[in-house]
């Protein structure tokens, strides 16, 4: 049966659809959705071809969107996404991931809650809130946020998560109890003897490569870094980038020693593509050299960034590639990042891509 790969994308005025059904040769662009609210996350189920939105802010509240027929038609719950009385009102939905038997999401102020009922109702796991480092959590720009999950491939108790800016923290008991996980990335606001702490880092986004959960890439906000043992451990990758300064990381589908990651041009001149050119960086060596991917991106005045959930890969053979950015184009590379076209533009600022290959 013919496929259709289809590319999901969060923005600050509701989700997107774009649709190929021809190879990815051409693409149908259809929303916006969710009521037009600010959408930080979209992912798909290939199980069952569902659709889940999460987001909102402090006037709408938290809720995940969901829709079974492609963006026909969307409900949305809030059912269970909240703190116990007298604690912060939480404000968005600002991360999503599916685990082998629920649904992850990650809020603001920074906590975890699934739902093992497809959205409809939420628990709140409340041994990462309880965490006794949770009183030092930091905010970064974007706020105390829980913005990236990690569960493990078939093992429902571990799940790793990024907080900004408290780092990695993962859990091997069904987040009963968590522990850092963030030795060997730095700080570089800290005192120079105090560089590398136990958890206070802020984490940008992380992602597990293909068929090796042990194996993990991040970048963070000082550094670009590769776990070999679940986040136990963590060494620098960065040599060869042009920058120690990025926000999003997408993993291959098959390869574990294939990452695509955006370095930026560093945090306090702009946050735009080094140079104003635009670029995706490639390894194939598990970060020990790096490739500029750059052909059919633009190559002067790109001064955009990308958010830490603007980029993702599909699971074809070969591989897409896709990221959006902060002035609303969404590319595409049907080669695995070789070359880029554009499939959307004009868009409200990107706040997350992520993909969904469906039958026909």
């Amino acid at each position: 049966m013919a496929q259709k790969t289809l590319v999901l994308v969060g923005t600050k005025k509701g989700a997107f659809i774009a649709e190929s059904g021809d190879g990815r040769r051409s693409w149908r662009l259809s929303g916006p959705f969710c009521a037009a609210w600010p959408i930080h996350h979209v992912i798909g189920d290939p199980s069952t071809g569902a659709i889940y939105a999460g987001g909102g802010n402090e006037w709408f509240g938290p809720a995940v969107w969901k829709t079974t027929d492609r963006g026909v038609s969307w409900t949305h719950s809030s059912a269970g996404l909240a703190y116990a009385e007298g604690e912060t009102p939480i404000k968005a939905v600002w991360s999503l991931a599916r685990g082998v038997d629920r649904l992850h999401a990650g809020v603001e102020p920074a906590g975890l809650f699934e739902s093992t009922d497809h959205g409809e109702t939420w628990s709140h796991v409340t041994g990462l809130t309880n965490h006794p480092t949770r009183k030092d959590w930091q905010p970064g720009g974007g706020g105390l946020i829980l913005h990236s999950i990690v569960p493990h491939p078939t093992d429902n108790r571990q799940v790793w998560v990024g907080v900004s800016t408290g780092g990695v923290f993962h859990t091997a008991d069904g987040g009963a109890t968590w522990a850092p996980r963030n030795k060997g990335t730095r700080n570089d606001y800290m005192p120079e003897d105090q560089r590398y702490p136990e958890y206070g880092q802020c984490v940008h986004n992380f992602a597990m490569g293909a068929g090796r959960p042990e194996r993990l890439y991040q970048q963070n906000h000082c550094g670009m870094y590769r776990s070999d043992d679940g986040g136990l451990t963590w060494m620098s990758i960065e040599a060869g980038l042009p920058s120690t300064f990025g926000f999003p990381v997408a993993a291959h589908p098959r390869d574990a020693d294939t990452v695509y990651m955006v370095p930026l041009n560093g945090d306090v001149l702009g946050r735009y593509m080094p140079d104003a050119k635009c670029a995706v960086w490639r390894t194939r060596d598990g970060g020990n050299t790096w490739q500029a991917l750059r052909y059919g991106l633009p190559q002067q005045d790109a001064y955009f960034g990308v958010l830490r959930q603007a980029m993702a890969t599909d699971c074809n053979d070969p591989a897409g590639v896709y990221f959006g950015t902060s002035g609303g184009q969404l590319y595409a590379s049907a080669d695995e990042g070789e070359s880029w076209t554009t499939i959307a533009a004009h868009l409200p600022a990107i706040t997350s891509v992520e993909t969904l290959v469906v039958d026909g």
